[in-house]
């Protein structure tokens, strides 16, 4: 097989548990580059978060952020979509009050929060990014305003709170969105058929490959519809075990270079 480009998840695939790119993975896609084959972040991340990981590979990325709805190449946004402007209060409202927990919403580049608690304090750390605390009733009016709508929401909590809200907001709707956990403490929602597989076939698209010429990494439930997509699909050795039973391959974890000794099974890198 010919690859042309290789999809990566960020966090828990590309990045060691320290929240940084291991050497030999360095190498390894800085070698793939150099061949001619691109590189996509596809990732949960904001395109803050997803340049400062771009930075350290010191090679371009197309970034599909936002859990792949709001894609980049360069400075051009080529793919976007969007959930119901009211989403968002109707997930708060529905789902959310019992717990308290903070609504974390992002659009484009913006990241909104409905409040700040351990879990938004942990990200902005790690992303070096703080987010705008924003009543959810002035948001929905400019939406409104502009017809347009956030493009992911988050909720970030304990494992065992997070499994409650996703299997409450399973049984009881809402309507028009589609959700997955990229992590124990994050589930991420977002609008209805949109997920990182159809990111990968819209940056297929735009570069006129096929996605049987993609080879793709990830480790967590949401990076499942990439890795069906894609003409390769490697787990982590960290990953989930309904990742790893349906991989083509399960390489080395996150801390151990896993990315680097796939690259090097399929490209000889």
């Amino acid at each position: 097989m010919s690859y042309k480009l290789i999809c990566l998840d960020v966090d828990g695939t590309l990045l060691n548990d320290e929240k940084r790119v291991p050497d030999p993975v360095k190498e390894s896609l800085k070698k793939a580059h150099d061949m001619g084959i691109r590189i996509a972040l596809i990732t949960g991340r904001m395109p803050a978060a997803a340049e400062l990981v771009e930075k350290e590979l010191s090679i371009p990325c197309i970034k599909a952020c936002n859990a792949g709805t709001y894609i980049l190449m360069g400075e051009e946004c080529i793919h976007s979509r969007c959930l119901p402007y009211e989403a968002a209060r109707e997930i708060e409202e529905g789902f959310l009050a019992d717990w308290n927990i903070p609504l974390w919403i992002f659009q484009g580049r913006r990241w909104y929060v409905t409040g700040k608690d351990a879990y938004v304090e942990r990200e902005s750390r790690i992303i070096h990014y703080q987010p705008e605390v924003r009543d959810l009733k002035t948001l929905e009016q400019e939406w409104k305003r502009e017809g347009y709508g956030p493009n992911k929401l988050l909720i970030g909590a304990d494992p065992e709170t997070v499994c409650q809200v996703q299997a409450k907001m399973k049984a009881h709707g809402p309507s028009g969105v589609d959700m997955a956990r990229s992590s124990e403490i994050y589930l991420e929602i977002f609008p209805e058929g949109a997920n990182k597989g159809e990111a990968l076939e819209a940056i297929c698209e735009r570069l006129a490959v096929s996605p049987e010429e993609s080879i793709a990494f990830g480790d967590q439930e949401l990076d499942i519809p990439m890795l069906l997509k894609a003409g390769t699909a490697i787990a982590m050795g960290n990953a989930i075990e309904e990742v790893k039973n349906m991989a083509d391959f399960v390489t080395r974890s996150n801390n151990e270079g896993g990315i680097a000794l796939g690259l090097n099974r399929y490209l000889s890198v």
